[in-house]
Order: structure tokens, then sequence, then C-alpha cells
């Protein structure tokens, strides 16, 4: 009964030993073979030292030999970075944060080069910051964001290469100053904007004076032109009117010597004037009149036969 005890409880143990083996092998190879997904790495050490990085897709291990030690994202990775107390060239306190983009290039680096990147880019980050912000006044860094920025990506950059990590960018979320800066700086905002406010109106009122006393000008101008083409249209029209008048006169002077020159001409020009002699006595020859005569009223009856006397000049 005892050696039939002894007997099974061998056999049992054997097959439990048996058993966990072939578990363990199975095991093993069933974690041999490893599906990397896509933006992913795996660094894989065989017996303790770096052996190769796998990349996306189906990958079979030698077992207990190969074994996967880092799995590495290649995707890109946002990092906050966590405020910080700055003093500024001008000694003023100012607190910064931002937040930093850092992608995986290398893997076996960021795997052996150091312990963790993140942290490490993240504390380079900070003295970076210090340095830059203490080499710029107060209102200097809110003007600076930018150069602030490409400084840290530029020393990250370095460093990043003994990493494996490449930092894509860095931007400053916030430039805290203390409180009594704030407000000195809220005040000096009022005041620069009263400035410009007070600037803009009393521009505007010199542009409206000078636009009032530009327009008054071309009103006088214009009426001083104005004017002057009135007196010389007046002028215009004056010596047009005297030119009629004289051609007319001339007309009139022709047409009396071409009458004269005429049979009977200066016989109807005696009798003419005799009528417009006796007329005119006529006219002023009233009541309550004082007329001068000649002494001899014949005298204009000689003027008048004189007429007769002259004769046509021959053309």
């Amino acid at each position: 009964m005892d050696a039939v005890s002894k007997i099974d409880f061998g056999s049992i143990f054997n097959v439990v030993v048996w058993g966990l083996l072939f578990f363990t092998l199975v095991a093993q190879l069933i974690k041999s073979m490893r599906l990397v997904p896509n933006k992913s790495a795996y660094v894989v050490e065989r017996l303790g030292r770096y052996n190769r990085t796998l990349g996306p897709g189906f990958h079979a291990l030698f077992p207990f030999i190969d074994r996967v030690t880092y799995i590495q994202n290649l995707k890109e990775t946002t990092v906050d970075v966590p405020p910080q107390v700055c003093f500024t060239k001008d000694n003023v306190k100012v607190v910064v944060d931002g937040v930093m983009y850092v992608q995986v290039s290398d893997p076996e680096r960021a795997s052996y080069g150091v312990v963790d990147y993140y942290t490490a880019a993240t504390e380079l980050a900070q003295t970076t910051i210090r340095s830059v912000v203490g080499r710029l006044e107060l209102d200097r860094t809110f003007e600076e964001r930018a150069h602030i920025s490409s400084k840290v990506v530029q020393v990250l950059s370095e460093v990043g290469q003994v990493w494996g990590v490449t930092v894509l960018r860095y931007e400053i979320k916030n430039i805290e100053p203390p409180k009594s800066v704030q407000t000195a700086m809220e005040k000096q905002v009022a005041a620069e904007r009263q400035k410009r406010a007070i600037i803009a109106e009393s521009e505007g009122k010199m542009q409206s004076r000078i636009n009032r006393s530009e327009g008054v000008k071309m009103e006088m101008i214009n009426q001083s032109d104005g004017d002057r083409q009135q007196v010389v249209n007046e002028a215009e029209g004056k010596a047009a009117g005297i030119l009629q008048v004289a051609k007319a006169t001339a007309a009139s002077i022709e047409k009396i010597g071409l009458s004269l020159s005429a049979a009977n001409g200066a016989d109807a020009l005696h009798l003419q004037l005799s009528q417009k002699y006796l007329s005119q006595f006529a006219n002023v020859a009233k009541p309550n009149n004082r007329v001068v005569i000649p002494a001899d009223i014949t005298d204009m009856a000689t003027m008048l036969s004189q007429f007769k006397a002259i004769q046509p000049v021959e053309q």
C-alpha cells in the first residue's frame, strides 16, 4: 500500500512539473510573438543587451533570450511646463508657465540616453526660460514671447539629439507679474489710451479748422474769379456794343455820303435839317421857358443854304 502511494505521488509530481514546463514554454512562445501598432517602437534586448528596435507590424522573438524592455510612443506628445518664478532684467518677479510638444525621433537613445526624457526636457525648458527672461526687461517679456519660445526650442534641440527626442515647438501660456506691477501697468495703459485720445481729438480739431479755412479760401478764390469773369464779360459786352455802334455809325455815314452823291441828295438833306431845326424851336418854345436864339435867325437859313452848294465828290 505504501509503495502504491509512493508511485502515485511521483507520477503526479512529474505530470505537474512537465505541465508547468509546457505551459511556461507555451507562454514564452506566445510572448515572443509581438504585434507592434502604428506610431510605436519596441526596444528588444537579447540577454540584457540592446538587440534591435521593432517597427509597426508582426514580429517573432527568440523565447527566453529576447525581451521587450521599452515601448516608445512615436506620436507628438504635449508636455506641460509647470509655473516657475523668474526675475527680469529690471528685478521684477514674474511667474511663467508654458507647454511644449515633444516627439521621439530615436527610440534607442530615448530608452538608454536619459532616464525620463519628459522630466529632463521640462527641467531644461524651465532653466532656459529663467535664463532668457533674466536678460529682458519686464515690458519686453510680453513682446518677446516668440523669441523666448524659439530659444527654448533651440536649446532643447541641441540635447534632443542625445536624448533621441525632438522638441517641435514651445509656447508660453502665461506671464504673470505681481499684483502691484499689474496695477501700475493698467494705469500706464489707461494713461496711454487717454493720451492717444487727446492727441486724436486735437488732431481732429486741427484738421477741421484746416478744412474750414481751405473751404473759405476756395470760396473767396471762386468768388474773385467769378467777379473777374463778370467784369471781363461786361467789358467785352461794352466793347462789342461800342463796336456795333461804330459799325452802324460808319454804315449810316456811308449811306449819307452815297445819298449826297445821288441826284437831289443835297436838297433832301437841306430839307431834313431845316425841319429838325424848326422842330427844335417848336419843342423849346413853351411857356415859362427861356430860349437863347441867335441874333439873326437867318444865319441858320444861310448855313442851311450852304448845303445846296455842296456838290457830290466824284468817285
